[in-house]
């Protein structure tokens, strides 16, 4: 979900919208996977005195199980993003109790980036935008976590051209 315009101020520009890494369904899509094997596996040994019954039966579990496993924490992801204008840092994150945090750039002191192995494994990372008042806002799973604090530093100097073009392909 992009942030609406109307909740733009006037000269305010979009820089980079995003969700969190999608690495973060990295676990509920091996779970998903296991899930439709184990069923195909089921359905396949499945005695045909039985079939009738028994193929609903295992398919409806499949879809019941993913609910859960799958397509809640999808939402989750989908519904979690963050975003930097011109002026500003935004986050928004909840399904059914939205939560957000708009940092202003001109309170950041500080840009510190943290990429575990697996993050740089993935190319994301956690930023941790310091203000003066000693809580730092910190942003887990960024996608292209260096170029985000290339984009936030130009901002902060007041390039808003070269944090518009930091990064060609986005």
């Amino acid at each position: 979900m992009a942030i609406s315009k109307k909740l733009l101020s006037q000269d305010e520009v979009v820089v980079r919208h995003m969700h969190t890494h999608i690495k973060t369904l990295l676990p509920a899509i091996i779970v998903e996977v296991i899930l439709l094997i184990a069923a195909a596996v089921g359905s396949f040994y499945v005695p045909a005195e039985a079939r009738y019954w028994a193929l609903p039966t295992i398919w409806l579990a499949v879809v019941a199980l993913s609910i859960p496993l799958f397509i809640a924490p999808w939402v989750r992801w989908w519904m979690t993003t963050y975003t930097v204008t011109t002026k500003r840092v935004i986050t928004r994150s909840g399904v059914l109790r939205r939560t957000g945090h708009d940092l202003p750039l001109t309170r950041i002191s500080d840009i510190q980036i943290e990429k575990d192995v697996d993050d740089r494994i993935f190319g994301c990372g956690t930023l941790a935008l310091q203000t003066s008042a000693n809580d730092p806002l910190l942003l887990h799973d960024v996608p292209k976590v260096e170029m985000v604090q290339v984009e936030i530093s130009n901002l902060l100097f007041h390039d808003v051209q070269g944090a518009i073009d930091a990064d060609p392909r986005s």
